[in-house]
């Protein structure tokens, strides 16, 4: 006989079956820890954009610092006009030499390279030419030097030739050019008076619309290219040009009030182009200064933009309406 399985048994086999089969219950991990970021790291902005705008403030210089140096480079100037006459042209070469270098610096920040051994030359060349020969020789040496930056540049081969000789040519016209005719107003023999009158005037321009900006500016002339420049600034800046265009107009060099006030006015303009067209120069290269070599001005191109546009009108405004003695 077969012996039968008791059913009890079977039962008890299947539960300890069951109980082996279970898999032993997973311990609980804690949730894993949140990883931080680490702070992105401060990208500096590539060459040629647009800068942040400044901070907020109504100046945006040290202007006790600005005024002293201010004082000192014009008492300079103006005791090199009346000592010697061609001491101030050397003062001059030095600051359109050193114009020249700030300014070729500037452009290398987007790999642009004027050659600038022929451009320091030629500047020297050029305000000497002036002085000693007038206009026809100070044409003579601004071909000259063009064409000594052209054929400096060739051995370095084809690849941004017409790039850097354009920007050469571009330095040549913008800073030894227009810069040696402050020194053609020389020419005369009440010379010494009439730079100090061109001086006068473009500095009038300069402090009238710091001034008056400063204290009413509310409408921003070219928000995108100078933005502390307001249109009430630049009414402070003809104001103050016609009054010391027809200061200095009468009583240095002994000539009618008008003809100041027509030298004020077409000073005004100029000297405003040329501080929006360095300020739109540095916007497209990204930089603040051209320069750090005069403290609370930055450097010597920061400077003369205003003065290097102002010097062929004043030039040509007191060639055609002031006599010379």
């Amino acid at each position: 006989m077969s012996k039968e399985r008791s059913p009890r048994g079977s039962r008890r086999r299947d539960r300890t079956r069951a109980v082996r089969e279970i898999p032993p219950p997973v311990p609980e991990m804690p949730p894993p820890a949140r990883e931080i970021p680490p702070p992105a790291p401060e990208v500096p902005p590539p060459p040629g954009a647009p800068l942040a705008p400044p901070p907020p403030g109504r100046a945006g210089r040290n202007l006790p610092l600005a005024i002293g140096v201010g004082i000192i480079l014009l008492a300079v100037t103006l005791a090199s006009l009346f000592i010697v006459k061609a001491v101030f042209v050397g003062l001059a070469a030095v600051a359109v030499v050193i114009a020249v270098w700030e300014l070729a610096n500037a452009l290398a920040v987007r790999d642009i390279r004027p050659p600038i051994v022929p451009l320091a030359v030629g500047s020297v060349a050029m305000l000497v030419s002036a002085y000693a020969g007038g206009t026809e020789t100070l044409v003579a040496a601004l071909a000259l030097t063009v064409l000594a930056a052209l054929v400096w540049r060739l051995p370095e081969g084809p690849e941004a030739y017409l790039r850097d000789t354009t920007a050469g040519v571009f330095t040549i016209v913008y800073v030894p050019f227009l810069a040696s005719f402050a020194v053609l107003m020389l020419e005369p023999a009440d010379g010494p008076w009439r730079v100090t009158t061109f001086v006068i005037v473009t500095m009038c321009s300069d402090i009238g619309g710091y001034l008056v900006g400063v204290i009413f500016g509310r409408h921003p002339m070219a928000p995108s290219i100078s933005p502390k420049k307001s249109w009430e600034g630049f009414v402070g800046s003809v104001l103050f040009c016609a009054a010391g265009g027809a200061a200095a107009v009468h009583y240095l060099l002994e000539d009618a009030y008008w003809k100041g006030v027509v030298l004020g006015l077409a000073a005004v303009v100029s000297a405003t182009v040329g501080d929006l067209s360095e300020s739109m120069i540095k916007r497209d290269l990204g930089i603040k200064d051209m320069g750090t070599l005069l403290p609370g001005h930055g450097g010597i191109m920061d400077r003369l933009d205003s003065l290097l546009l102002t010097a062929p009108v004043a030039w040509a405004v007191l060639t055609l309406l002031v006599e010379a003695p």
